[in-house]
C-alpha cells in the first residue's frame, strides 16, 4: 500500500484538493486584502486531510500501487488516442 507511487499520487491529490478548496473560498470581485485567509486555509486544510484519508481508505480497492479506487489499467492512451 505505501509504495513511492502511492505516496505520489497521494501528495498529489491532496495538492490539488487544497488548492482547489482554497481557491472556492475567495469570492469573485473580493479585494486580496479583504479576504479571510484564516478561514480559507482552515477550510482548504480540512479538505486535504480528507483528500489522505480517502486516499488511504481507497488503498488495496483498486490498482495496490495507486491511490486510485478503480483499476488504472494497461491502457495509458486514452480512449481517443490514435
Amino acid at each position: 500500500m505505501f509504495t513511492k507511487q502511492f505516496g505520489i499520487d497521494l501528495a498529489e491529490r491532496a495538492i490539488k484538493t487544497f488548492a482547489q478548496a482554497l481557491i472556492a473560498t475567495i469570492a469573485v470581485g473580493t479585494p486580496i486584502f479583504a479576504i479571510d485567509w484564516q478561514s480559507g486555509i482552515g477550510v482548504a486544510a480540512t479538505a486535504a486531510v480528507l483528500s489522505i484519508l480517502t486516499s488511504i481508505g481507497s488503498a488495496g480497492i483498486g490498482d495496490r500501487d495507486t491511490a486510485a479506487m478503480l483499476p488504472t489499467g494497461e491502457n495509458t492512451a486514452g480512449r481517443h488516442s490514435l
